[in-house]
């Protein structure tokens, strides 16, 4: 296949993408997407019998077992795909947990990052993998870059000075390297809702408040990766992006399901632009007089967008891609052009973004993303409080229990 065909056929697959993305987010209501979305709608049905039988193997240790490791575990994930806000979440717990002394490790699948060479189907069938996970920071050194590690892994272990942060899809074999190399004595399992395996001390759910559960449809046809009857495994309900005061109907789902678990309402508040491959930082009013444009390759961009137009004088350009959209240089020439002869006289992205920038590149105009932290409005007073309330002492740890009994191990809703 020369280069042409592959140019055209990447295009062509990205549309598709796309366009699926559109679908199940019910972004594009044309008839083609609700066709499309119609022939998805039995494969839904077939992922929710597929996710209730491996929950119900694992409550019962039938086939299936958790594991529990001798350690402080927090869970923080969510019931749909993207757009939470979990890596802030992760950011400040982990930063609380430093301050209080802890030797904490961040356990990552490393979505979308480079595969590693594996062993064939056949040596694997007969022996254990052995090989270690990816050390992306040791506590003190970055070792590995976004595309080696994945976007959320490189972002926290850039941000986390003394975090260790591993990548791995067997993350009970990650927690048992970061407890014998590392000494580590908390794990945090950044979007482990998901990942049964691994007994969890407290599982933190994050619901994003302007779009808790999409269209309610499992994947494929909707966002959900498994049914909302299952907040009921939920320790904590974080609401994210809780600027207003909750609907009442999402309230009363949340209760429904999970009668004890504390509701905690958070923002994610901006606290300063950072120059992308540069070192200036500039206050939040660097865009109060400016025309902007804006791109990003995530979850849910609409928030973004909405953001930086509050902040700035005009939004003169914007452009969306997929979900860990990884950038290159001609691309970024075409985008940066355009954006220009709009009339845009500087570029923001996300933070998540910036870090699949090629290094090095240069833009022509000035190129920023927007950091942001989280920040508890409702709940808990502030983070400390709430790592105070939440995060047992050692000698609570050893019940692993939770204040909604939200354990894997306890029962789950009926399915």
């Amino acid at each position: 296949m020369d280069t042409d065909t592959r140019s055209w056929a990447k295009r062509k697959w990205t549309d598709f993408e796309g366009f699926v993305e559109g679908v199940i987010y019910d972004r594009d209501l044309s008839v083609s997407a609700r066709l499309f979305g119609l022939f998805l709608h039995p494969f839904s049905y077939l992922f929710s019998g597929i996710v209730r039988l491996r929950l119900f193997l694992y409550s019962n240790r039938f086939v299936f077992r958790d594991k529990p490791l001798d350690c402080l575990i927090l869970v923080v994930g969510n019931l749909t795909v993207g757009g939470t806000g979990k890596t802030p979440v992760v950011e400040r717990f982990t930063k609380e947990l430093l301050a209080k002394g802890k030797r904490v490790a961040i356990l990552s699948r490393g979505y979308k990052s480079k595969e590693e060479p594996k062993p064939s189907f056949w040596s694997r069938l007969w022996k254990k993998d052995q090989s270690p996970p990816k050390i992306v920071s040791d506590g003190e050194r970055v070792l590995l870059n976004s595309e080696e590690a994945g976007d959320e892994p490189f972002m926290l272990a850039t941000n986390l000075s003394g975090a260790i942060v591993l990548a791995d899809k067997d993350r009970v074999k990650a927690g048992r390297f970061a407890i014998d190399h590392f000494q580590a004595d908390a794990l945090i399992l950044d979007d482990g809702f998901q990942y049964l395996p691994l007994k969890g001390t407290l599982n933190l759910l994050l619901v994003d408040q302007t779009n808790p559960f999409g269209n309610r449809c499992l994947l494929p046809r909707g966002i959900l990766r498994e049914p909302v009857r299952h907040l009921s495994r939920a320790s904590y309900v974080f609401l994210t992006k809780s600027e207003v005061e909750p609907e009442l109907e999402l309230l009363q789902t949340i209760r429904k399901y999970n009668k004890k678990a504390e509701i905690i309402r958070c923002v994610h508040k901006p606290k300063f632009f950072k120059e992308i491959n540069g070192e200036q930082i500039k206050p939040l009013d660097l865009l109060r007089e400016a025309y902007v444009g804006v791109f990003c390759g995530i979850a849910s961009p609409r928030g973004f967008e909405q953001l930086i137009l509050r902040m700035s004088g005009e939004l003169r350009y914007r452009r969306r891609f997929l979900d860990h959209h990884r950038y290159e240089v001609e691309e970024l020439d075409r985008l940066f052009l355009q954006a220009k002869n709009a009339g845009a006289d500087i570029m923001v992205t996300t933070e998540k973004d910036a870090v699949r920038i090629p290094l090095g590149y240069k833009a022509i105009i000035p190129f920023y993303y927007v950091r942001m932290e989280i920040e508890i409005i409702e709940g808990f007073e502030d983070f400390e409080e709430a790592v105070a309330g939440i995060c047992f002492t050692e000698s609570d740890q050893n019940s692993l229990s939770s204040p909604s009994g939200g354990q894997v191990g306890d029962s789950l809703p009926s399915t």
